[in-house]
Order: C-alpha cells, then structure tokens, then sequence
C-alpha cells in the first residue's frame, strides 16, 4: 500500500509539471515556433499509451506532449545527463525533474526498458523517437531503433505516431501529423524473436514516412533543406 502511495503521489506531482508546462506551451512557445495540427487530435487521457515521432530538432518532445492532457516519459540519449550550464549539471537536473528516462545508445540498457516497462504497467505514457539521434535529412528517416514494438507487444499499449513534416524553427510555422492508434494486438502473448521485432519496428518507421509523403504530395508544402550533419573532428 506504501509503494501504492509514493507512485500515486508521484504521478501526481509530474502531472502538476505538465500541466504548467502546456501552459507556457500555448502563451510562449507556439507564437515562437508555431506549428499546426493534422490528422487525428484526439486527446488520449486514459490508459498506458506509446507515442513515437520522427526527430529532426530538440523542440519535437513539444508536439508529441500535445497527444495527451497527462504527463508524458521521454525515453532520452544518456549523454543529456552531461549537459551543464556555467558548471552546474542542467541536464541531470532537468531529465530527474520531469522523470526522462535515460537511454545508452549502444542497445544494452536493460534498466531504461525496465523503467519504461514499469511506467507502462501503471498506465503511463512513454514517448520515443526511435532514430535515436536527431535526423539531417529529408529524404528518409534513419533506420528505427528497437524498443517501440517490444514494449507495445509486452504491456498491450497502443501506439501513437506523430509525424513532423519538418523541423521546427523559430518564427515557422510548420505542420505536425497526428495518425491514428496503432494496436499490435495481433503478437500480443506471442513469443517474438528479435529478428520479428526488428521487422514490427520497420513496418512502424515506413507508416510514419508514408503518413509524411502523403501528405506533402497533397499539400506541396515549401520544405528548406536541411544542414547536414557536421563532422566531428577526430
């Protein structure tokens, strides 16, 4: 009943977190970097939920948060929790106090599947960008990491995407798709290998781009390239 107690009064309190932060999302931050919403705007408020998005900026966290009244779970690259400002460490800071869930890239942390696993269970929301690092290119997302589907299959949670058509920028509106729940209840109770897995992830990652080109081969929208990534010295 105790551990019963914390959680509740855990949740509780990120939720008092998140509804603050959708507050200054809707009176500072969508007049500096407007977006518009299509698709379906459905707000889902109940049960465990997955929302995945493509990853172009820093900024996308905004729009996925826009899927649900509730506080959201980012799965984040561990390297943030290194990030610091005139010494003192912001990144630590910031990813304990809205609950992040740190992730090693190398595809060996067991503990941030067990953290996301537990979120899931006590009907939560969880939020990944499964290229797993920021993409330079509008040609195609990056291969998806594992992790989106096995989590969907192991706690029978639907699976939200949310689509960027492209980056967000300062002072440009653009234009974010919201497709409709995915449900994997077809595996549901099956035992998977990873070699499935990787194949439920793909399938997920070409919804996605088809939901992007659809909707720019309708609407034609201006896209400014990219920078590419730059190189880092060795």
């Amino acid at each position: 009943m105790a551990v019963e107690h914390d959680e509740a009064k855990r949740a509780k309190k990120l939720r008092r977190i998140f509804d603050g932060l959708r507050f200054a999302e809707k009176i500072i931050y969508r007049p500096l970097f407007p977006y518009k919403k299509h698709g379906n705007l459905k707000r889902y408020n109940n049960g465990s939920l997955i929302i995945i998005g493509n990853h172009y900026s820093i900024w996308d966290v905004v729009p996925a948060a826009m899927t649900t009244d509730r506080a959201v779970h980012y799965m984040a690259k561990s390297e943030l929790l290194n990030v610091k400002i005139f010494g003192w460490k912001f990144g630590e800071a910031a990813m304990r106090w809205l609950e992040c869930i740190p992730v090693k890239r190398d595809g060996t942390d067991v503990q941030a599947i067990k953290t996301a696993l537990r979120y899931l269970k006590n009907g939560e929301v969880v939020n990944i960008f499964p290229e797993g690092t920021r993409n330079h290119s509008y040609e195609e997302f990056l291969p998806f990491h594992g992790g989106a589907a096995a989590l969907a299959i192991k706690t029978q949670t639907p699976v939200i995407p949310v689509v960027e058509v492209e980056r967000i920028r300062f002072l440009h509106k653009v234009d974010v798709i919201y497709g409709d729940p995915i449900y994997l209840n077809k595996y549901y109770g099956k035992r998977l290998t990873a070699e499935e897995l990787d194949r439920i992830d793909a399938w997920l990652r070409e919804v996605m781009m088809n939901m992007r080109q659809a909707f720019i081969d309708k609407y034609n929208p201006v896209l400014k390239p990219l920078k590419p990534k730059k190189e880092k010295n060795k």
